[in-house]
């Protein structure tokens, strides 16, 4: 990376314990204008509590060294030219870490899970998201409806000593695209729930509001919508559509926002996603290739073409540490990348997708990746040493074409051709 990336890169790590700082000295009003200003996110404190501690022992170390003519930076924060990319930060105990090399040795067992059906579309079930919490989760179908659950209450038809029907887990049906939903997300702070669509929309929905089933807001794109991602300020939106480069629209203004540096790629875009911190976000294009982008400047600052040969590149996502991402495409393989450098680091074998839009995920730990094989099966690898650990029986009539895990915990959904959504959770 040039020098002009590594300077922002270092920015970005400064703009993110400055407001972690104020946050903790009770400024709220001063962190929410720094970060407006410098589009950092503003996360929820608990989440942030390390920075703040970060930000005292760096000025210390700092002025040590300005005395003593020595010192340097803490050992767990990450230097840009390091190539890791976004806020560096501490693995944390529930991260793996991804550059081990040469692992050997047993791996882990999946626990055992139950899964349930829990609802039916009146066509294919195309996306399936959960809320940042946990507490939501919504499912978008080629019958252009979006249908909203509770997670307690899925949970309560699934406890054995509930009353059949006692429960409804669909809370409401969002009924206002034309098309078939693409995509969907939840505001990371706020009641909000956003779909993409076919009908080159992107669409608003107060899920606080029980009476709402029409959206109140309305992006309108000049193409097909075919992935959206809120940035974790939740200010913009970054949308992938059947052109070649992400659209970035301003939450407020409806501004769109085009790359300068496109990579000339002329391919239709399948997903956008994120990093944790807004720092990088990565492309998931019909040519194969992935891209990784600079969160700020929307400068493409590692493409990596033919990552999955002439196939399309189905799903991209970052690692909590955003060190490394992990992708699926229609070459039936799932790969592990090293943002740095663009290194292939790890690759899942077992699993056929070779027609869906199927999606490859991590569980909320990240000890585990999981899948869809259009056999109809699950597919389970330990994510360190990649041993296949399971093939589950997806319970469908029809092969999944989506797989969803929730970011907190051990739960997922798959949804797919059946129109069926079906529940899985960890059996204690």
């Amino acid at each position: 990376m040039d020098a002009a990336v590594q300077e922002a890169k270092l920015l970005r790590q400064v703009n993110a314990l400055i407001v972690a700082h104020l946050r903790e000295q009770n400024l709220t009003q001063a962190a929410t204008a720094v970060a407006a200003a410098t589009m950092t996110p503003l996360s929820p404190a608990k989440a942030d509590a390390s920075l703040p501690n970060h930000l005292l022992r760096l000025v210390a170390k700092g002025l040590a060294a300005e005395r003593d003519e020595g010192g340097g930076a803490p050992a767990t924060f990450e230097s840009a030219a390091d190539g890791g990319g976004g806020l560096g930060r501490p693995l944390g105990t529930n991260a793996v870490d991804f550059s081990m090399q040469g692992v050997s040795g047993s791996s882990k067992s999946f626990p055992k899970h139950e899964s349930k059906h829990i609802s039916d579309h009146k066509n294919v079930v195309r996306c399936a998201k959960f809320s940042p919490d946990g507490r939501y989760l919504a499912t978008g179908s080629g019958d252009t409806s979006i249908k909203f659950f509770e997670v307690p209450k899925i949970k309560q038809t699934i406890s054995a000593d509930s009353k059949e029907g006692s429960v409804r887990p669909v809370v409401r049906t969002f009924y206002d695209h034309t098309q078939p939903i693409n995509d969907l997300d939840f505001h990371p702070i706020n009641p909000i729930l956003i779909s993409a669509a076919k009908d080159n929309t992107i669409k608003f929905f107060d899920f606080s509001k029980t009476a709402a089933r029409k959206a109140f807001r309305v992006i309108q794109d000049t193409h097909n919508v075919r992935s959206i991602c809120f940035h974790p300020s939740g200010d913009y939106i970054l949308a992938g559509t059947d052109h070649p480069v992400a659209h970035l629209y301003d939450v407020n203004t409806f501004t769109c926002y085009l790359s300068s540096n496109p990579q000339d790629s002329s391919a239709a875009i399948n997903q956008v996603r994120y990093s944790g911190t807004g720092s990088l976000y990565v492309t998931a294009s019909k040519d194969g290739s992935l891209r990784i982008w600079d969160g700020a400047s929307a400068e493409c600052v590692r493409p990596i073409v033919g990552a999955h040969a002439s196939a399309e590149a189905t799903s991209a996502i970052f690692t909590k540490d955003e060190r490394y991402i992990l992708s699926c495409g229609k070459d039936s393989s799932i790969k592990l990348w090293e943002v740095g450098t663009g290194r292939l680091v790890k690759q899942y074998a077992g699993a056929v997708n070779g027609q869906l839009r199927c999606q490859a995920v991590f569980n909320e730990s990240e000890e585990f990746v999981l899948s869809i094989d259009e056999q109809n099966v699950v597919v389970i690898w330990d994510a360190l040493t990649t041993k296949k650990l399971a093939r589950l029986p997806s319970g469908h009539t029809g092969a999944p074409r989506w797989l969803e895990h929730s970011p907190v915990e051990p739960v997922f959904v798959t949804c797919g051709t059946d129109r069926s959504v079906r529940f899985w959770k960890q059996m204690v």
